[in-house]
């Protein structure tokens, strides 16, 4: 930050931790993004080899080869709200502060690449987008695909989502809905002229808590579901007897249900109340045995696990276009207060990255050996 209050220009040429450091210390939650959006546009504009567009607050430097291939590697630049963790801290080992692991870390990466590889051995088009955190409908990608398609077309994509430095293939995918219970209302003085509508919800938590979330094995690799309440809203006044509850579920489901099949086990499971789908996006499989995510995997030599959440691989995934996530962070702390990222995982998954960009990228479709 500026001696005046400003914040400063990004130093692409800056090392990584540093970079990651600045990244964090730019407040961008979700539709918040207008900030670090102009200063990364800012940072790739200053490279010659990049064409650079914006779209909302979601920008896209293409590096045009002309070899043929194209690989996208996207990173989304929103978090959740802060939760006293911003500005960052360090210490010799970690950088700490909100959005460290998802997702400033894997966009210091993906901007240092960007500056940094000016001959890669493909087309390369990297994407840094908005709205990742919150419902799909604002999600940048979702606005890309409607507003110019063809920045996502490509034979292989990566998302720097956090991974411990590691593949997780594949992803799971989500549902939120709304079940309902509806009772009359009364003075709570008279309680028993009404039917109190959160005394029933309870029925709808003795459900979930009982509820046995399957495991299955896909591609070698053991999937969880997860079916949990996230929100309870009901209650009119404090002596008033409620006559409606809204229990709001997340279905988390792996990626062997379609988004139709999954919608039809809410639908069951809550079989005689009221249920209202709020929001839905489907998983993606591992797709492991496509000869991209074969090329992947030995360039990188990262080993492989499941995908617990869903990420924008099964966007790129509908579309037919294998992907990955690969990225540095424990995804099993983002969003907690006390997020970090890795030093000594920043650097390995940039080295891996660049050396796949700059010798191995001509074989992600498996045709030819590096």
């Amino acid at each position: 930050m500026s001696i005046t209050g400003q914040l400063a220009p990004l130093s692409l040429d800056a090392e990584l931790p540093v970079l990651t450091a600045a990244l964090i210390d730019i407040p961008s939650e979700s539709h918040e993004e207008k900030q670090i959006a102009n200063l990364v546009e800012q940072a790739l504009r200053a490279y010659s080899h990049l064409s650079v567009t914006r779209i909302g607050n979601s920008v896209i430097a293409t590096n045009h080869a002309n070899r043929g291939d194209r690989i996208v590697i996207a990173g989304h630049l929103d978090t959740v709200p802060a939760n006293a963790n911003i500005p960052h801290h360090v210490t010799p080992e970690r950088i700490y502060g909100l959005g460290a692991a998802d997702m400033k870390g894997g966009v210091a990466i993906a901007l240092q690449l960007a500056a940094t590889v000016k001959e890669p051995v493909c087309d390369v088009t990297f994407i840094f987008y908005e709205s990742e955190e919150v419902s799909s409908e604002f999600n940048g990608l979702e606005k890309i695909s409607q507003i110019a398609p063809e920045f996502l077309s490509a034979d292989f994509a990566v998302l720097m989502e956090p991974s411990n430095a590691n593949i997780e293939a594949g992803c799971q995918g989500t549902i939120r809905a709304n079940v309902t219970t509806r009772g009359e209302r009364a003075h709570s003085a008279r309680s028993w002229m009404g039917k109190n509508a959160i005394h029933q919800a309870r029925e709808i938590l003795e459900i979930l808590e009982n509820y046995s979330p399957t495991s299955p094995l896909i591609d070698g690799l053991i999937f969880r579901e997860g079916l949990n309440a996230v929100a309870i809203t009901g209650g009119i006044a404090g002596n008033v007897i409620p006559d409606l509850c809204c229990v709001t579920v997340n279905y988390r489901f792996a990626p062997d249900r379609s988004v139709e099949e999954a919608i039809a086990h809410v639908n069951e499971v809550f079989a005689g109340w009221e249920v209202e789908i709020t929001d839905q996006a489907s998983g993606a499989l591992p797709g492991l045995s496509h000869p991209a995510a074969q090329a992947f995997l030995k360039a990188t030599g990262a080993t492989v696990a499941p995908k617990f959440g869903w990420t924008d691989v099964a966007r790129f995934s509908s579309m037919g276009t294998p992907a990955v996530n690969y990225g540095p962070g424990d995804p099993s702390i983002a969003h907690s207060q006390s997020e970090f990222v890795n030093v000594e995982e920043l650097t390995s998954v940039a080295v891996n990255l660049h050396r796949w960009l700059t010798e191995h990228g001509s074989s992600i479709r498996g045709g030819l050996e590096p």
